[in-house]
Formats: C-alpha cells, sequence, structure tokens
C-alpha cells in the first residue's frame, strides 16, 4: 500500500438525511430531531519513524528560521531522547510534544519573506502535503529567484525538509505545520501564483470520495488566492482520481485547462521525481499531470 501525504482539514458530518453545504468545509444533514457530528480527514496522521535529522530541526532553534509557526510559547519536550534509554529498537517512534500546528496567525505568505534577498514580491509558489521533502527541497534550489512555501501535517516530513533546507542554505522556503483549506482561507485575494497538490490521497473507497481534495468547494478556495494566470498543478498514479480532477476541474469557472478541456499535461521537466511517483512506476501505474490556469 502507499502511504501519501495530503494536509488535512476537517469536515463537520452529520448523520440525517437532507444534505446541503453550509460553507466550503462543513456539511450540513438534517433531521427533524437530532445532529450527530463527527470529524474526517483528508489525511490520516500517523505515527512514524523519526529520522534523527528531522528531530534535530524541530527541536533545535538553529533551524526555526524555516519552521513558520512550529514553535511557540510551549517548550518542546523531546521524548525520543527519553525512550532511547528504555528502547532502542522503538523509541525513534516517540512523539515530540509541543510542536505546534496552529495557522491562525499566518495571513500574509509573502510577508514572510521580507528579510529575505528575493523579497515580498517574487514569485510564490505554496506545496500542499509535500511529504518528506525531497521534491520540494529540489525546486527550491532549481529556482533561487522564486519564493516556496510548503504545508504540511507529518511532523517527520516537516523537520526532515527544515534540516535539507539548512544543509542547502536556502533562502527561498518556509515551512508551515497545519491545515491547507484553513490557511487559504484567511489569505487575500490573488496571493499566490502557483499552488502544486502531487500525488495526494487517493481515497480509492466510494464512501471516501468525500475525502479527496480535488472537489469543487475545495477548488473555488485555492482559485481564489491565485494570481491572475496563477496556476494550480495537480499531478497522480490513480487513474480514477486523475479523470475525477480532470472532471472537476475543467468545470470550475475562472481556471482554464493548459493543455484544453479534456487533456491532460504531459509530464513537465520542473516537477521533480517523487518518491510516490516512482513507487507507483514500480507497480505499473500510469502518471498524470494537469495545470490550470486563472483567468
Amino acid at each position: 500500500m502507499i502511504c501519501y501525504n495530503e494536509t488535512f482539514f476537517y469536515l463537520t458530518l452529520f448523520s440525517t438525511k437532507n444534505t446541503t453545504m453550509t460553507d466550503t468545509n462543513k456539511i450540513t444533514e438534517t433531521t427533524e430531531n437530532t445532529q450527530h457530528h463527527r470529524n474526517v480527514n483528508t489525511f490520516m496522521k500517523r505515527r512514524t519513524h523519526m529520522p534523527k535529522n528531522a528531530e534535530q530541526a524541530l527541536t533545535d532553534p538553529s533551524f526555526a528560521k524555516y519552521l513558520v509557526n512550529v514553535h511557540t510559547e510551549k517548550p518542546i519536550v523531546n521524548h525520543i531522547a527519553d525512550k532511547a534509554k528504555q528502547n532502542p529498537k522503538t523509541h525513534r517512534l516517540a512523539k515530540i510534544e509541543g510542536i505546534s500546528d496552529d495557522v491562525s496567525g499566518i495571513t500574509d505568505l509573502r510577508a514572510l519573506f521580507a528579510d529575505t534577498e528575493n523579497g515580498a514580491d517574487a514569485p510564490l509558489t505554496l506545496e500542499i502535503g509535500f511529504g518528506m521533502g525531497d521534491s520540494l527541497i529540489e525546486m527550491a534550489i532549481a529556482e533561487p529567484q522564486r519564493n516556496f512555501i510548503g504545508i504540511e501535517v507529518h511532523e517527520p516530513g516537516i523537520g526532515r525538509c527544515a534540516y535539507m533546507a539548512y544543509e542547502n542554505g536556502l533562502d527561498n522556503l518556509k515551512i508551515i505545520n497545519g491545515d491547507a483549506i484553513k490557511l487559504m482561507q484567511q489569505l487575500p485575494d490573488n496571493h499566490i501564483d502557483r499552488v502544486q497538490l502531487y500525488f495526494p490521497d487517493p481515497w480509492q473507497k466510494k464512501r471516501h470520495y468525500k475525502r479527496r481534495f480535488v472537489s469543487p468547494e475545495r477548488m473555488e478556495i485555492v482559485k481564489r488566492v491565485l494570481t491572475k494566470s496563477g496556476w494550480f498543478h495537480c499531478a497522480t498514479d490513480w487513474e480514477h482520481y486523475s479523470q475525477w480532477m480532470l472532471e472537476v476541474l475543467d468545470n470550475v469557472e475562472g481556471l482554464t485547462n493548459t493543455a484544453g478541456k479534456g487533456n491532460f499535461t504531459p509530464r513537465p521537466d520542473f516537477r521533480p521525481m517523487t518518491k510516490f511517483e516512482r513507487r507507483g512506476i514500480e507497480r505499473g501505474h500510469g502518471i498524470w499531470d494537469l495545470i490550470y490556469s486563472k483567468d
């Protein structure tokens, strides 16, 4: 089974008969008497191995310049070091407490680069769900005049990406821990030049389709924050999801398929090969890219 990294957000569901969309993140179903609430994620946080370099980046203040909201007044408590003495075989699955995923105070992504060489007005790319960060780092190195922001919920990936950014001396990359939809909902209109979503969780079961990131409601949020002529670029190795994406995106008013309606984009040279793409190819999957431009 392929594990996918896709930044999560919450949907409130009510167990009832009649359904109406009340806003972009909530589905309301009503009956005459009761409403029942449960939370559904597009990304299931999982406890996985914490690489030593990721641990260092999450706990060492030297890496703080890359981590927009990870460190707050709350102290970081590293249980990995404590567990190492108890069980050397499993200690890297222990948790680092005190890492923040609050995005409520982030309302201007460009301002994060005000004190960098590129400045706040450089072209800006937001990657949603960057996994372990390899492809995001590669893109930031390849385009030093472009600013990059990655948002993710997988803490080992956040730490590892910050570590690689530090090792490469990057000045054009910032990392956010948290909910991508919530973040974009509070950003200004016409704010980001490119939004990219590479190999998100395909949520293959029909009852899970509501969890898929690409939906008409969420694409309206993405479209609003894109600058005029800005891009939304997505890629997947699951054919059903690729057709789903194509149908949804071709019908979003104000977005134009750069390859022509009904067509996929040939794999662009600027998109690095990701771990999930490589796995998909090894398993005989096709690869489908879509790029849409804001009118």
